[in-house]
C-alpha cells in the first residue's frame, strides 16, 4: 500500500514528467526527437569513417585526401545554414508540423548517397543534406517544444534535443565501429521513415493555430498536449488566457513591429547573451570534439584503444545531457552554464598540457589521462554549454522578436559550425593539438566571465513576456 501511495503521489506531482498533465508533452517530445537522434547518428557515424577513408582499408573505390576530409567534416555547416533559413522562413507560414515532415527527406537522401557513393562529391552532397536536417531541426524543434510544454517542465523537455543528438552520436560511434560501411545505411534509413509516420499522430501547436485564427483546432490541440477534457475549467481558462494574449500580441505585431523592437535595451541584452552563448559553444570545441574525436585521440598519445575511447566519449555526452534534464528546471540555467564553461576551460587547458609534455617525455604510464580529461570535458560541456543551448536561446529573447531572433542566431550557429569544423583540423596541423586546445580553453573562460557578470536566469520565464 505504501508503494502504491508513493507511486500515486509521484504521478500527481505537477513536476513529474509522467504525470497526467505532462505525459503527452513528454511522449511527443520523444517522438519528434527521433529527428535529432538521426542527425546525431549521422555525425557520430562519420567520425571514425573519415579516419578509415584515409587508410588502405577504405570501403570506397576512390581515394579521399586530407583537404577533402576537412570539407566532408565541415560542409555539414553550410547545409545547416540552408536548413536554418528554410525552417525559419516556413515555420510561421506553413506551420511547425509541415516543416517537421520535411526534415525526414534530406536525411533519407544522405544515407542513399552514402550507400551509392562513387566519388567524393557524393559524400559532400550527403553531408550537406544531413546538415539541412540538423539545421531545420535546431530551428523548428525548440520552437515546437517550447509551445507545447508547460513552463515548469520546459527546460527538461527542451534539453532533450541535445540529449537525443548525443544518444545518436554514441549510436553512430558504435555502428561505425561494429557494422560494415554498406550494411549500416540499409537499417538506419528506417529511422526517418518512422519519424515521418509518428508526425501524423499529434497536432500542430496551439500557439501557431491561434495565430492563424484556427481557434477550434487550437483548443483541441491544447487539450491534447495538456491531456485534459472540456470539463477541466481551470485548464481551459489557461487556454482562454493564452488565446487572449497571443491574439493581442498578434494584433500589436501586425500594427507596430518595427526596427525599434529590435534595437531596444532588452533586445540588445538578449543579442549579447545569445552571441556569447553561441561563440562559447562552438569555439570551446564541443562540436569539433564530437566530429574529430578519433583523430584527437590518435594525436593525444593515449595508450588506449581509440575506438573504445570514442565510444566512452559518446557515453559521457549522454550522461551530461541527462544530468541537464534533471537539474535545469530545479537549479536554473545560469549555474549550469557557469559550471560548464569554467570546467570545460580547465579540462581543455589540462588536455593541452598533457599532449604538450607527451611530445617531450614518455608518459605511457599515464596514457589513460587523455581519456579521463576529455571525458570530464565532454560531461561538463553537456551539462550546460551544450545541454542548455537551445533552452536559453529560446528563453532569452523578448516574445515580440523571438521567432526572428532565434532563427537568425541559429543561422549564425550554423556558420560557426562550418567555420570551426573547417578550421579545427587546419589548426591542429599548423599549431599542433596542444595550442589548439589552449585556444579553445580561452574561449570557454571568456564565456564563463561573461555569464558570471551578465547572464540573467531564465528559469520559469513566461514565453509571452
Amino acid at each position: 500500500m505504501k508503494l502504491q501511495t508513493k507511486i500515486r503521489s509521484m504521478f500527481s506531482n505537477p513536476n513529474c514528467l509522467l504525470s497526467q498533465r505532462n505525459r503527452h508533452q513528454l511522449l511527443v517530445t520523444l517522438l519528434v526527437n527521433i529527428a535529432t537522434f538521426c542527425h546525431g547518428l549521422g555525425a557520430g557515424w562519420i567520425s571514425p569513417v573519415m579516419r578509415d577513408l584515409q587508410t588502405e582499408n577504405s570501403p570506397l573505390p576512390f581515394e579521399v585526401y586530407v583537404n577533402e576530409i576537412s570539407w566532408i567534416g565541415s560542409i555539414v555547416g553550410i547545409g545547416s545554414v540552408v536548413g536554418n533559413l528554410l525552417a525559419g522562413l516556413l515555420q510561421d507560414r506553413i506551420g511547425r508540423k509541415l516543416v517537421m515532415y520535411g526534415i525526414a527527406i534530406p536525411y533519407t537522401s544522405f544515407w542513399l548517397l552514402i550507400y551509392f557513393a562513387q566519388s567524393v562529391e557524393y559524400l559532400y552532397v550527403g553531408r550537406f543534406l544531413a546538415g539541412m536536417t540538423g539545421g531545420s531541426s535546431y530551428v523548428v524543434l525548440p520552437t515546437f517544444i517550447s509551445e507545447i510544454a508547460d513552463a515548469n517542465i520546459r527546460g527538461r523537455l527542451g534539453s532533450m534535443i541535445l540529449l537525443s543528438v548525443n544518444a545518436g552520436v554514441l549510436t553512430g560511434y558504435v555502428v561505425s565501429t561494429n557494422v560494415a560501411y554498406f550494411t549500416a545505411p540499409m537499417y538506419i534509413i528506417l529511422l526517418p521513415i518512422c519519424y515521418f509516420i509518428c508526425n501524423f499522430f499529434f497536432p500542430e501547436t496551439p500557439n501557431h493555430l491561434i495565430k492563424k485564427n484556427k481557434f477550434l483546432e487550437a483548443e483541441k490541440s491544447f487539450r491534447f498536449y495538456k491531456n485534459i477534457d472540456k470539463n477541466d475549467q481551470r485548464s481551459m481558462s489557461e487556454f482562454e488566457d493564452l488565446k487572449a494574449q497571443l491574439t493581442k500580441e498578434q494584433d500589436l505585431s501586425g500594427k507596430s513591429l518595427s526596427y525599434q523592437d529590435f534595437t531596444n535595451r532588452p533586445a540588445f541584452k538578449a543579442y549579447a547573451s545569445a552571441f556569447v552563448l553561441l561563440m562559447s559553444n562552438q569555439f570551446s570545441g564541443s562540436f569539433c570534439v564530437t566530429t574529430y574525436v578519433a583523430d584527437i585521440f590518435t594525436a593525444s598519445h593515449t595508450t588506449l584503444d581509440v575506438n573504445t575511447c570514442t565510444i566512452i566519449i559518446g557515453v559521457m555526452q549522454i550522461v551530461g545531457n541527462y544530468v541537464t534534464t534533471l537539474l535545469c528546471d530545479k537549479y536554473g540555467r545560469r549555474i549550469l552554464m557557469l559550471v560548464s564553461t569554467l570546467g570545460a576551460s580547465l579540462c581543455l587547458a589540462a588536455f593541452g598540457a598533457y599532449t604538450y609534455f607527451a611530445q617531450l617525455y614518455d608518459l605511457t604510464a599515464v596514457g589513460w589521462l587523455p581519456l579521463l580529461i576529455l571525458s570530464l570535458y565532454v560531461f561538463l560541456c553537456n551539462i550546460g554549454l551544450v545541454g542548455c543551448l537551445f533552452v536559453v536561446l529560446v528563453e532569452v529573447f523578448p516574445n515580440k522578436i523571438r521567432t526572428a531572433a532565434v532563427s537568425t542566431f541559429v543561422v549564425i550557429l550554423s556558420f560557426t559550425v562550418f567555420l570551426t569544423l573547417k578550421m579545427f583540423p587546419i589548426c591542429v596541423a599548423f599549431w599542433g593539438i596542444s595550442v589548439t586546445m589552449w585556444c579553445c580553453s580561452g574561449f570557454s573562460l571568456a564565456g564563463f566571465l561573461y555569464f558570471l557578470l551578465f547572464l540573467e536566469e531564465t528559469k520559469g520565464k513566461s514565453l509571452l513576456a
